[in-house]
């Protein structure tokens, strides 16, 4: 392959003002680099100059074949119009990288236009190693001499530094826990991927306990040692603004709003300047507040309570919500360009009865924050292990609280554990208290999903069974499909199996549609 060098003319350097050493010159003589084209840039008035170096190095090196390149600048230390010239430079360059290997000359030009060198090879605009020489020393009469490659996968210890740098990121996302679960990997990978460089809002969606608050802490960790933060995370509890004092509590307030010395707040978005603004709970926030915060977030501006002085304040945003905001724009509850504002990014975590290959993992979790809040050492029994995790894994452990009910299970069993040991009768306990917990959440849920499809009154026993058959055709791609799991034992003894028209009758009992249901996707 041919190397091809492209590089300034040095005004300076290449006239040998400073010295008899001139660069371009002294590049063409190096024994172990050959150079068998060299793209020289220079401006008009220099034309005289860039002719002369033309000839010495056709002199010194017969072989290398210089072609000028005329390239006028009015000021060649403004970094706009430098960059932006070279940058039309490499789109207009035809570069060919099968039969050509280029190289960048670093030592001539100007700073600026060194750092634009640097930049258009490290972004691969210019498919190019930089070569950086230096006068002449007793051992190299020609001048130094470094070929720098840019592409860092050839610096096998560099990667793998970088690799392990973003291992510790995704561990430090997962909470250090070595999880199995290829759909929540995957996610994290996502995450670490996007946090660091993005300013646009991280929607965290899922059900209540898996884990939205802290993996919003730990986003915000990532992205204040990346740097892209520098100020505090602010944890805005959305639950709770949905009185007289949300304004005052968000924008804070004057004396002169109270008229009273002392009651002066500052207010959480001002506190989150620099930082990152958490809306926990943003479901949960009324159509009032959501105008409020939408203002703020798009301008980075507002009035605090009996101030006519505008603030500002800069900030990144991560949301939580563990219903779906859709359904709610839907349904008037939600602002739509609140969401539009908040979802650019969005993520769904996944719930733990979804994650049981993550059991024995957060395990070892739980049972080291027990240790640490109590100040022992705890253990399982072996039969006890065995117990709690055949239990953990099964359909029968719904975790509806998901961590909550797991990390409090493993609580009570290290706090109630006789010199630190966690026995069978315990785990018998605590399985029998979770499924009677359960068992009357499941009441409660069930009467819950068919309340948002059906506003009259129906008979008990019909809750259960439409709940299920909600719940079936919210997690079923078709009617067919949702037919064939409800009635997948008695579509065995029938000569005809249209199950969806069975379903669809079924509905109609009710008043309902699949389209109903399909369309309010929780």
């Amino acid at each position: 392959m041919k190397n091809v060098v492209i590089g300034f003319l040095g005004t300076n350097l290449d006239a040998g003002k400073r010295s008899r050493w001139k660069p371009s010159v002294s590049l063409c003589q190096v024994d172990e680099f050959h150079v068998d084209r060299f793209e020289l840039l220079h401006d008009k008035k220099h034309s005289r100059l860039a002719n002369s170096v033309k000839r010495e190095i056709e002199t010194v090196s017969p072989e290398t074949e210089v072609l000028l390149r005329q390239m006028d600048m009015e000021d060649p230390w403004d970094f706009e119009e430098v960059y932006a010239k070279l940058y039309d430079f490499a789109q207009d360059y035809g570069f060919d990288e099968d039969r050509e290997r280029y190289s960048i000359h670093l030592t001539t030009g100007t700073h600026v236009g060194q750092i634009c060198w640097f930049l258009l090879s490290e972004s691969r605009h210019i498919p190019a190693a930089l070569i950086q020489t230096g006068p002449p020393r007793s051992d190299e009469p020609h001048g130094t001499f470094h070929l720098i490659d840019l592409d860092l996968s050839q610096y096998d210890a560099l990667q793998q530094r970088f690799d392990q740098k973003t291992r510790e990121y995704g561990q430090h996302l997962k909470g250090g826990i070595e999880t199995q679960n290829a759909a929540y990997n995957e996610l994290i990978d996502r995450i670490e991927q996007i946090a660091p460089l993005s300013d646009a809002p991280i929607l965290l969606q899922g059900e209540p306990g898996t884990g939205k608050t802290e993996l919003a802490r730990r986003i915000y960790a990532l992205k204040l040692e990346r740097r892209r933060v520098k100020g505090s995370f602010v944890h805005v509890n959305c639950a709770t603004l949905n009185d007289g004092s949300t304004m005052a509590t968000l924008f804070g307030q004057s004396r002169n709003f109270t008229g009273q010395a002392g009651t002066e707040r500052s207010g959480l978005l001002r506190k989150a300047h620099s930082g990152v603004l958490f809306l926990d709970k943003i479901d949960e926030l009324n159509l009032e507040g959501q105008a409020l915060l939408l203002h703020a977030i798009e301008s980075g501006q507002f009035y605090p309570l009996g101030s006519d002085s505008l603030v500002s304040s800069q900030f990144h945003v991560i949301a939580s919500a563990s219903k779906s905001l859709a359904n709610l724009v839907a349904d008037g509850a939600f602002r739509s360009d609140l969401l539009s504002r908040l979802n650019f990014w969005t993520f769904l975590l996944p719930p733990l009865r979804s994650r049981r290959d993550d059991i024995n993992a957060n395990l070892q979790y739980e049972l080291v924050r027990a240790e640490q809040k109590l100040g022992i050492r705890v253990g399982f029994n072996a039969d006890a292990l065995e117990a709690w995790l055949r239990f953990a894994k099964s359909p029968d452990a719904q975790w509806s609280g998901n961590f909550r009910d797991f990390g409090g299970a493993i609580l009570r069993l290290c706090t109630l554990a006789p010199r630190g040991r966690i026995t069978r009768a315990q785990v018998d306990d605590e399985i029998a208290a979770l499924r009677d917990k359960w068992k009357r959440s499941i009441k409660d849920k069930n009467a819950e999903i068919v309340a948002q499809f059906i506003e009259y009154p129906i008979d008990p026993f019909d809750i259960p069974q439409l709940a299920h058959v909600i719940q079936t055709c919210r997690t079923s791609p078709t009617m067919s499909e949702a037919g064939r799991n409800l009635f997948s034992v008695s579509r065995e003894d029938r000569s005809t199996r249209n199950d969806s028209d069975r379903l669809r009758k079924y509905l109609a009992r009710f008043d309902l549609t699949w389209k109903d249901i399909v369309e309010r996707q929780l």
